[in-house]
């Protein structure tokens, strides 16, 4: 009787219990604390949150159950992941959700869409420069543009067994928006220069809204061929949304689709985190290189946008630069919060989020172009 309650405590969890698995948990419940108390992006951090608390629980290899265990539950949820399923889903429920009609009403911030993309460059020289495989540092990169999905579609293309401090990193940045963003919006900007009001938007017209889903998915698609799942079902998603004849199908890529993928995405996501893969230096870089990016995103399209104005007669409020990363739409909430401090009156959402809708086409093809080149 004695050895098989012997047998049975050692076939626990509480027996296989490591301080990495503990750490990891605690983690877990940082993420799940963060989105529920805090409010820190709940509908990413949730799902990450507890995908990180199940996948420590610790087990006996070799029974199938683990997410790196062949023939697991887990192991086929997984497989969404790793060939960039449930990314190019939310892409699809992204583009239905997106109104483009600010990124066509001021063409112009186009340009600090592109400039944010400076993070994930420098981020590649500096990945590269202490010691990560060139692969590695183009999917540490990516993190530069705050788009959770396009960094789990390179990682997994590149560098499939960083996937999850990759996918961490990035919505722990994304998560955290409203903690680094500012105080850089007010490093790099003056308060005459936060207090500039930006044009009326002007009214787009319904043929406007039809043709640049087509054009840009042909332009951009042609510029870069290997974001082609990404960027083809993101304009797809939104033209769906506006064609005006399929109002079902933008609701269910909207809704039903773009939900079940987030779930799927950030649950195996979190399950990825197993202490044994996820504790090492490699982490811990990735978590530091991730950060620099961020900032130095942030800060590149604020600063392209002050060397704008010394060329334009109309000047551009600086502080839409931030909004040039594609962490939609919380990069563009913090530009108008920004802007409503210092004048109540000045209403900068609109202009931000064609920044950011910029953010989300710029980071993509960067995603395409670093896969192409790396390959």
């Amino acid at each position: 009787m004695l050895d098989l309650l012997t047998n049975f405590l050692v076939n626990t969890g509480y027996y296989l219990m490591t301080y990495g698995n503990l750490l990891m948990i605690i983690i877990g419940c940082i993420f799940l604390y963060l989105a529920v108390v805090k409010e820190f992006e709940p509908l990413l951090l949730v799902p990450i949150g507890f995908g990180i608390v199940i996948g420590n629980i610790p087990f006996f290899k070799g029974f199938g159950i683990g997410i790196y265990e062949d023939n697991s539950v887990f192991h086929y949820l997984y497989f969404g992941v790793t060939t960039g399923v449930y990314p190019s889903l939310v892409f699809l429920g992204l583009g239905a959700m997106t109104d483009f009609s600010s990124l066509i009403a001021y063409p112009k911030l186009m340009l600090l869409g592109a400039a944010a993309q400076m993070g994930i460059f420098f981020t590649l020289l500096g990945a590269l420069f202490i010691g990560f495989l060139p692969k590695e540092a183009a999917s540490i990169a990516i993190i530069g543009g705050a788009d959770g999905p396009t960094s789990i579609f390179l990682t997994a293309k590149l560098a499939p067994h960083l996937i999850g401090p990759i996918a961490i990193a990035a919505y722990s940045y994304m998560a955290l928006i409203p903690v680094i963003q500012p105080p850089i919006m007010r490093l790099l900007t003056t308060r005459k220069e936060r207090l500039i009001h930006m044009p009326e938007q002007r009214e787009v017209s319904r043929t406007e809204l039809l043709v640049f889903p087509v054009v840009a998915s042909i332009i951009c698609c042609l510029l870069a061929p290997t974001a082609l799942s990404l960027l083809g079902l993101l304009f797809l998603g939104n033209f769906l949304k506006v064609c005006g004849v399929t109002e079902r199908l933008a609701q269910t890529a909207r809704n039903a689709i773009i939900d079940t993928a987030t779930i799927l995405l950030g649950f195996t996501v979190g399950m990825s985190t197993q202490a044994d893969v996820f504790l090492n230096s490699k982490s811990l870089g990735i978590f530091f290189l991730g950060s620099v990016a961020f900032s130095i995103a942030t800060g590149s399209g604020i600063i392209f946008a002050k060397i704008l104005n010394l060329f334009m007669k109309e000047k551009i409020n600086p502080l839409l630069g931030a909004a040039g990363v594609s962490a939609v739409p919380g990069s563009a909430r913090e530009v108008q919060l920004m802007g409503q401090r210092e004048d109540p009156k000045n209403f900068l959402l609109m202009p931000a989020m064609a920044c950011n809708a910029s953010g989300v086409i710029g980071s993509a093809i960067a995603a395409g172009v670093l896969w192409s080149f790396m390959n």
